[in-house]
């Protein structure tokens, strides 16, 4: 007997990380009505450098897209935590432990490569269908099936009615906006006063420096840190790139409009913010050609009451954006998704309390996980960019003493007890298990 459960139509909005992921995870559920509508022509993706934790990599490899990233990734082997004026070393993690413990290594690759990994793998799912340079205006029902506008850049606007809306539109959702003002919550976007620089250099652009062609060649993860500021880099696309990340206090979109998050940067302003650090971060810095930098406003939300509503799910940064400070952002978009594909596989009935009941377990095993990384993030970052004084003191202390002793790190992103939680976190057996407990009972089902 057909089992119709797998004939609900699924709508996705945006494809990003966790829109990809959820399209091709409710494909391998079995699913063959899965609707992705993207504002972009095609998938092209900024940001360069993308870390790839083994809580990421768990879920892309169950959906048979790792290997390929994994082709192109370089292997972190440690983590050096550096004084960003005198180059010395506050701290040294050992990251070799973590594939023996967590059945995967943690890699860095290029964010093109993971994205252009998910949309091949969606491209061979029949299920699938692709609408580009298509935008989601408005959504006007939730319940019992979700309906909606679609914009196309060429066309005449259209309603599309689903049964099951994922809507992965980024920190900017429209999605959110219409859900929340639905359900009348009042909520905000909350300005962090922080903003980053991303770059990406070169082999060719550092072959006549020594130092900077060690760097390249290591698989090592270094983060400089001064007050309010410190720059995290790492060798990306099997060595042949260096990607450098930023974080400095916010001046450049003190006056700008609310929804501005990108700008085009001045190369001077950037070697300003940091002047006073070491020689080797000055001519890393240099190297940037004159144009192309390109500066970050970093926001998050205030929480959420809720990520659900009828028969639609938020998901990704359109829900918790976060701050880079644990490198989880796209891992966490990713888990969205797939503890989305796994609650939906598992219904077995397409009656709308039914999917709203496995959307609540999608929450459940979610919502308090993420916005406790969120918070983990800030205070880590809180933490690396101490000015003088008696805390800046004493977390150089615990550097010290993890690095010669073992024990708490104050980088937490290199913290044992905190890689345990993340990278040993098997959300989809976690969403299958919850699933079970929660339907269990119900007459729903």
């Amino acid at each position: 007997m057909l089992d119709s459960t797998k004939d609900l139509k699924i709508c996705i909005i945006g494809a990003g990380m966790g829109g990809l992921t959820a399209a091709l995870a409710t494909a391998r559920e079995g699913f063959t009505n899965i609707h992705v509508f993207e504002t972009a022509s095609n998938l092209g993706f900024v940001g360069a450098g993308i870390q790839l934790a083994p809580n990421m990599a768990r879920v892309l490899d169950r959906l048979g897209v790792w290997a390929s990233i994994e082709k192109e990734a370089v292997v972190l082997r440690n983590t050096s935590i550096r004084d960003g004026a005198s180059d010395s070393e506050h701290g040294f993690v050992d990251l070799g432990y973590i594939k023996e413990t967590y059945h995967y290594a943690h890699m860095v690759g290029h964010r093109a490569s993971l994205a252009g990994a998910l949309y091949e793998g969606c491209q061979y799912e029949k299920a699938i269908t692709f609408h580009f340079s298509t935008s989601v205006e408005a959504v006007t029902s939730y319940d019992p099936k979700p309906e909606f506008t679609a914009v196309p850049r060429q066309g005449e606007p259209f309603t599309v009615q689903c049964d099951v809306l994922l809507a992965s539109d980024g920190v900017k959702s429209k999605a959110r906006i219409a859900m929340l003002e639905a359900l009348n919550v009042k909520t905000s976007v909350k300005d962090t006063n922080q903003a980053a620089y991303r770059i990406m250099l070169t082999r060719d652009q550092i072959q006549d420096d020594p130092e900077l062609l060690e760097l390249i060649d290591g698989e090592r993860v270094i983060r400089w840190i001064g007050a309010k500021r410190h720059i995290i880099a790492y060798p990306i696309s099997n060595k042949q790139i260096y990607n450098i990340s930023t974080m400095q206090p916010d001046t450049n979109f003190a006056a700008a409009p609310s929804e501005t998050y990108t700008t085009k940067g001045s190369k001077s302003a950037m070697l300003e913010v940091f002047g006073d650090f070491c020689p080797k971060i000055q001519r890393m810095l240099n190297l940037v050609p004159e144009g192309e930098v390109c500066e970050w406003k970093l926001r998050v939300h205030e929480p959420l009451p809720t990520w659900i509503h009828g028969s639609m799910a938020l998901l990704g940064d359109a829900c918790h954006p976060t701050l880079p400070h644990l490198a989880q952002g796209a891992a966490q978009a990713i888990e969205d998704a797939a503890v989305l594909g796994v609650v939906l596989g598992k219904i077995t009935d397409t009656k709308h309390e039914t999917i709203n009941k496995a959307l609540k377990v999608y929450e459940e095993v979610r919502k308090d996980r993420a916005e406790k990384m969120i918070e983990m993030a800030a205070a880590s970052g809180r933490a690396l960019h101490l000015g003088d004084g008696a805390a800046k003191e004493e977390r150089d202390r615990q550097f010290k003493e993890a690095k010669e002793n073992g024990g708490a790190v104050p980088d937490k992103w290199a913290d044992a007890d905190v890689q345990k939680m993340i990278y040993g976190f098997d959300c989809q057996e976690i969403a299958a298990r919850t699933f079970d407990e929660r339907f269990k009972t119900s007459s729903v089902l």
